[in-house]
């Protein structure tokens, strides 16, 4: 039986949810074993859903485990948040303005970081 509350939960946040518990691994994880780690009285098939699609979009790999998959990461949080901010980028043919306007907006200790990257201080 599926927990109602699956629907009612945004998938960004089942999404954010299943990738910390990945994260958390360090290992491979199945849909079931996920399911326990979240503990928060979701369907399996929910989790398999979310996992797909996690999939589907490059976010994590899988490798046959028996006759099913295991998941695992692609990126750690900060590589993920890095391709998210690339993905809205390129849905603007303005890339300039979205650049500008996005660095208006950084407050002054962000700022003072990213000028230290584009310097070459890499990190």
């Amino acid at each position: 039986m599926t927990d109602t509350r699956d629907e009612r939960r945004p998938a960004g946040e089942l999404e954010a949810a299943v990738m910390a518990a990945l994260w958390a691994a360090g290992a491979p994880l199945t849909p079931g074993r996920v399911q326990t780690e979240l503990g928060a009285g979701l369907a399996r098939t929910t989790v398999a859903t979310i996992l797909t699609r996690l999939h589907e979009k490059g976010v994590v790999r899988r490798e046959r485990q028996g006759r099913g998959f295991a998941y695992l990461p692609v990126q750690d949080a900060p590589g993920l948040t890095a391709r998210r901010m690339h993905t809205e980028l390129d849905r603007d043919a303005d890339r300039e303005t979205v650049l500008a306007r996005f660095v208006a907006q950084l407050n002054p200790g962000d700022e003072q970081v990213l000028r230290q990257l584009l310097d070459g201080d890499e990190r």
